[in-house]
């Protein structure tokens, strides 16, 4: 079947973005843009992006993930140790974030190195989170083969019997992972393509600013 989809084509129009019109810091300008996006209402999770690691099977994947923070050494994330992006980043810590904000015509994409992060720091989220999601991450054996959905439901339902009383540990599988940035780049949506991209890259400790032909 062969589905022509020529036809689908957006106009950009909302915004620019000028080299004047940015911070010296990209974490700051992340700042700025997503409290934009925040104030804007038009996404649902803004914290919504795209992780992309190489896998021991030499392909690339990406999937969606939850930014749970962001700070001036990077931005954070919280998954399972064992899954397949777990494998890939130990194998492969060099790894790419990319957020799209439709509502405001908006990319930002984020190559940098990811590693774990504190034990501490990993430990105060987990026990932050709704009882519900603590279990999810002793349920999921992520990315392993099972034979249907009743084994995850039937597991869901042994332990919330065992911690119905019970206070849950953070399993030692699970914890948080902070992506350092050495190239953030932010993209305008403009009109006929001819697009505002401005990439910040890390050169002898210093960050450096440079516009990007669309």
């Amino acid at each position: 079947m062969n589905r022509d989809l020529h036809d689908y084509r957006q106009t950009y129009a909302k915004g620019a973005l000028l080299l004047e019109n940015t911070v010296d810091d990209p974490l700051a300008q992340f700042a700025i843009w997503f409290k934009e996006i925040e104030a804007d209402g038009g996404v649902k999770e803004p914290n919504a992006m795209s992780l992309a690691t190489l896998g021991k099977d030499g392909f690339a994947k990406s999937r969606i993930v939850l930014l749970k923070e962001y700070d001036q050494d990077g931005f954070v994330f919280y998954t399972n140790y064992e899954s397949e992006k777990g494998e890939s980043m130990n194998l492969h810590p060099q790894v790419g974030l990319s957020f799209f904000w439709p509502s405001m015509e908006r990319q930002v994409i984020v190559k940098g190195e990811v590693s774990k992060v504190s034990e501490e720091r990993s430990n105060t989220y987990f026990n932050a989170r709704p009882k519900e999601s603590q279990l999810g991450a002793l349920v999921s054996d992520q990315s392993k083969v099972i034979s249907d959905r009743q084994v995850l439901e039937d597991t869901m339902t042994e332990l919330k019997e065992k911690y119905a009383d019970v206070a849950i540990s953070r399993p030692s599988h699970w914890g948080g992972y902070i992506v350092k940035p050495i190239s953030i780049e932010f993209w305008q949506g403009r009109p006929s393509r001819l697009h505002d991209r401005i990439r910040y890259r890390i050169e002898e400790g210093q960050w450096i600013k440079e516009r990007l032909a669309p």
